[in-house]
């Protein structure tokens, strides 16, 4: 089970990502693979001080990537998409963009 801090790897700060900010009051992050649902909403929770109203995720299979002759894969990684309730404010990573 992975801690709080190791919950959330980073924010995906995309235009896409700033399209569903904006629009819907969602937050995107990378977060830890094995993460449960329930373990993101907490993290979210704790670190930033709002109230999660839901949590979708979706997982990707990492990708072939070639060096020369040498070739490997990217790690698999998983994205979560964190929404606020009504009333909440944004985190500020998000607003300064």
């Amino acid at each position: 089970m992975p801690t709080t801090y190791n919950v959330i790897r980073r924010p995906l700060i995309t235009e896409k990502g700033l399209t569903v900010k904006e629009t819907q009051e969602t937050l995107v992050f990378e977060v830890d693979a094995k993460a449960t649902k329930t373990e993101v909403k907490q993290a979210v929770e704790l670190l930033f001080k709002v109230r999660v109203f839901d949590v979708r995720t979706a997982n990707f299979a990492g990708k072939e990537r070639r060096r020369g002759k040498f070739s490997g894969y990217r790690p698999d990684w998983k994205k979560a998409y964190v929404r606020l309730k009504a009333g909440e404010k944004m985190p500020e990573y998000a607003n300064n963009l």
